[in-house]
């Protein structure tokens, strides 16, 4: 007895093993099918709306004054900073280079001015207001959310607006994604100011 015991135990151990491999295996194909690619998923159901959907013709206006995008200074330690002032200074960069941006890649040829702060809406002398409202940063998909009105400076009225949705930011890393993101706003504001894409 004492000599067939380990022969059977010898005979069952690669059984396991094998077992254990089929259930590595099994884990590896699962995940791959269930888990896509943080890229892949971020990704999924954001759609580019890369057509003119407002009707208002806004080709002609050459005085743009572009709206804060107000990124929630309050929430600065939802995103890791160390303090309300450090996150507000990243979002006044953001704004900023946004802003820029407007003028020298999206909207050319516009003369492009740019809300300073929160609450900064003075468009006056302008032919138009681009405001954003409703904005929300989804980080575990690097969305940035917001509504987008165009307001005539001189009655304050509303001309058109895009509804609020997800712009989403391909880059790594929380400022460089909210940055990519409002490149896909950028693109959305050339594709409703200058009615269509604008080649390079």
């Amino acid at each position: 007895m004492k000599k067939r015991f380990p022969q059977v135990q010898e005979q069952h151990r690669p059984g396991k093993r094998s077992l254990m491999r089929r259930w590595v295996v099994m884990g590896v194909l699962l995940s791959s099918i269930v888990l896509p690619p943080c890229a892949e998923a971020r990704r999924h159901e954001v759609k580019r709306y890369l057509t003119k959907e407002t009707t208002v013709h806004m080709k002609d206006m050459k005085r743009i004054f572009v709206g804060w995008v107000d990124m929630a200074p309050d929430a600065w330690a939802g995103y890791g900073y160390s303090s309300k002032e450090e996150w507000a200074s990243v979002i006044n960069n953001l704004n900023t280079a946004f802003q820029g941006l407007c003028g020298s890649k999206y909207v050319p040829g516009r003369t492009v001015t740019g809300a300073k702060e929160k609450g900064d809406e003075n468009a006056a002398g302008n032919d138009l207001y681009v405001k954003f409202s409703d904005v929300g940063i989804d980080y575990n998909y690097y969305h940035l959310y917001l509504s987008i009105h165009f307001i005539d400076p001189k009655t304050n009225s509303e001309l058109a607006s895009i509804p609020g949705r997800p712009y989403y930011g391909d880059a790594w890393g929380f400022v460089n994604y909210l940055k990519a993101a409002l490149d896909e706003v950028g693109v959305k504001l050339q594709v409703e100011v200058m009615g269509g894409l604008q080649e390079k």
